[in-house]
């Protein structure tokens, strides 16, 4: 339904460098980014599966408060991936791998803070084999 989302962060390179390192395991990686001399000042990347820049942060004036944004993990391994190079690349804890059965029997998710404190998920909704 959503094509893509996009917010502004504090400091474009630290946040840039962290979700290169957190989002790999779920497969984004940069996928296309925009200069201040193209656009006329903003500056950003867009992080998605390749040619699907669906994942976007950049510079601009920071709204007040935090969001949650759940990203989709092929796989239960993914979210573990997802969550170990999250907190590698300097994230912080906001809930572990785990099942959340109060969402679904096959809700495993895990939780991290980015450099903004925004909540960032991967979720994988498929039973384990």
């Amino acid at each position: 339904m959503i094509d893509h989302i996009g917010f502004p962060v504090a400091d474009f390179a630290k946040s840039r460098a962290f979700y290169l390192k957190a989002l790999a395991p779920l497969g984004f990686a940069p996928v296309m980014d925009v200069t201040k001399d193209q656009t006329g000042g903003y500056e950003g990347t867009g992080f998605g599966p390749p040619q699907k820049p669906a994942f976007w942060i950049g510079t601009g004036e920071a709204r007040g408060g935090t969001m949650h944004v759940a990203l989709e993990a092929k796989s239960r391994a993914a979210v573990d991936a997802f969550y170990a190079a999250a907190i590698a690349a300097g994230g912080r804890d906001n809930g572990a791998p785990g099942i959340r059965a109060h969402y679904h029997p096959d809700y495993y998710g895990a939780f991290v803070l980015d450099p903004d404190g925004h909540n960032i998920e991967a979720v994988c909704h498929t039973p384990e084999r």
